[in-house]
């Protein structure tokens, strides 16, 4: 690889950091939100400054790639490059490489208004807070992601869910355009009405087609906005559990302003207690510091709380708030399932959770979070059509199943995973028992051993995998890039 570096340095000079770059390697390697993936040291750092050169890097890793296929038939460069939009992904390899060459979107950080004010183009390396923050002044919006330290790239690509969701459907169903590097090193755009089929995989197709470096984005007049947390005690839990049941299949219904419940159940280990917080949000802006009808009808609105952070705030303000509980640096793993809003299940989930706590209690500083969240099958059919397939079969709505977990010691990763899989194996037991499953899987809340693309179903599977033969017939996005989730594409096929 160090050759290969050599090179990379050769034709795109000031764009190349070594690990002898030591502050700036070191800095770059800190970017990362989980400790695991700062631990995957690259072999150097490639950070172009716009497309030109990140077209450039494209074709030099390409011929690597087909000079390692010659000579070693069948490994085809795996594990040769990784690709950091905002590097907020737990999955080992989403966005970081050992040995390997890391290219660093991070100067791709525009965030441009049109004239009009319906659109915006973001650069993939922004952060939301670097785009919520820049549109504010200008009272206008983008469905975006609700963490703000996330970036751009990667949500966008996985599909996305937004504060704004419930009335514009996932922040995918709401990009006109797309550029983007393909494995050619071509730099081209996916539209309505150029190259229409691409257009439709990126949506929520992840990074097995090319890099993005820049979406232009569907965007809205807003203001401020009604969000905050409810802070609760562990033994609230069964009416926060039958209030997520009744929100879910009533106020979500009726007011497509209302965003949430997102309720957390948090076991700190360090202090050997439970805590729950539920995140309630309200897009359209009130006039007093009052809460929303439709919350405070809500058997939200009556539960006994130990705070609430309720307020009118900006939306940088609202996304702040969501990632203040996401500390940097931390070891992390996500994991997700998809139920119906069932009680029975709903209930099985939490004693999951619940159970596993006596299982997880000698992990050391660990955080033991299970979240629910709504996910109604007639969002997704706003905006403009994906191939996620989160409306196919059923008007019902459905319930999203979330573990984020976050330790500090190496040696007990693999304990953490596989009581963490064990307990989602759990859920979709009970699930398959109560039939209230469903296929989805969110992309973003994956865990490494997930396949959300087979859960979009089988037809918009092999879409996706008709457009990798398509637009990267030899698999350097499949093979060559380490990161994100793949689509299985058989070899030779490609």
């Amino acid at each position: 690889m160090l050759t290969l570096c050599k090179v990379l340095a050769a034709d795109l000079p000031g764009c190349v950091i070594l690990p002898h770059d030591t502050a700036t390697f070191k800095q770059s390697m800190k970017s990362y939100w989980a400790q695991q993936e700062r631990e995957a040291v690259p072999a150097c750092v490639v950070q172009p400054r716009d497309v030109e050169q990140l077209s450039v890097t494209i074709k030099i890793l390409k011929r690597e790639f087909r000079q390692r296929h010659r000579n070693a038939a069948g490994a085809q460069g795996a594990g040769l490059f990784a690709i950091r939009s905002g590097g907020h992904s737990p999955v080992p390899g989403a966005s970081s490489i050992k040995g390997g060459i890391m290219i660093d979107l991070s100067l791709f950080n525009e965030v441009t208004p049109s004239d009009d004010g319906s659109s915006v183009v973001l650069g993939t390396g922004a952060r939301w807070r670097d785009v919520s923050r820049a549109l504010e002044d200008k009272g206008i919006a983008v469905i975006g992601g609700r963490n703000s330290a996330v970036g751009v790239g990667g949500l966008v690509l996985g599909g996305g869910l937004s504060f704004f969701t419930p009335r514009y459907g996932p922040v995918c169903s709401n990009i006109l355009s797309y550029e983007i590097v393909l494995a050619s090193g071509d730099v081209v755009t996916a539209s309505a009405s150029t190259n229409p089929d691409l257009w439709r995989a990126l949506k929520g197709g992840s990074n097995n087609f090319g890099i993005v470096t820049r979406f232009t984005a569907r965007s809205f007049a807003s203001s401020k906005i009604w969000s905050g947390f409810l802070w609760m005690p562990g033994f609230q839990a069964p009416k926060v559990l039958a209030a997520f049941h009744e929100a879910v299949n009533q106020v979500n219904m009726y007011d497509s302003h209302a965003s949430g419940p997102m309720v957390c159940f948090s076991y700190v280990q360090q202090l050997r207690i439970q805590i729950i917080t539920v995140n309630l949000v309200y897009t359209k802006q009130l006039e007093e510091n009052k809460w929303p009808a439709c919350w405070k009808n809500s058997s939200f609105g009556l539960l006994w709380r130990l705070w609430s952070t309720c307020k009118v705030r900006t939306l940088t303000s609202a996304s702040d708030e969501l990632n203040s509980l996401s500390p940097y640096g931390l070891r992390q793993v996500f994991a997700t399932t998809t139920i119906k809003n069932d009680p029975a299940t709903i209930a099985a989930a939490h004693t999951a959770y619940y159970d596993a706590i006596t299982l997880v209690n000698c992990v050391k500083n660990m955080a033991w979070t299970f979240v629910l969240q709504p996910l109604l099958p007639k969002w997704a059919r706003n905006g403009d059509a994906n191939p996620m397939g989160i409306d196919d079969g059923t008007d019902e709505p459905l319930v999203i199943v979330g573990f984020t977990i976050n330790w500090t010691e190496g040696r007990d990763d693999e304990f953490v995973k596989d009581t963490t899989r064990r307990v989602i194996e759990q859920i979709d037991a009970a699930a398959a028992a109560n039939r209230t499953g469903h296929r989805f899987r969110y992309l973003n809340y994956c865990a490494e051993w997930q396949r959300p693309f087979e859960s979009y179903g089988e037809e918009n599977w092999q879409f996706l995998k008709e457009m990798s033969k398509k637009y990267d017939p030899e698999g350097l996005f499949q093979k060559g890039c380490v990161g994100g989730f793949k689509l299985d594409v058989e070899d030779g096929a490609s």
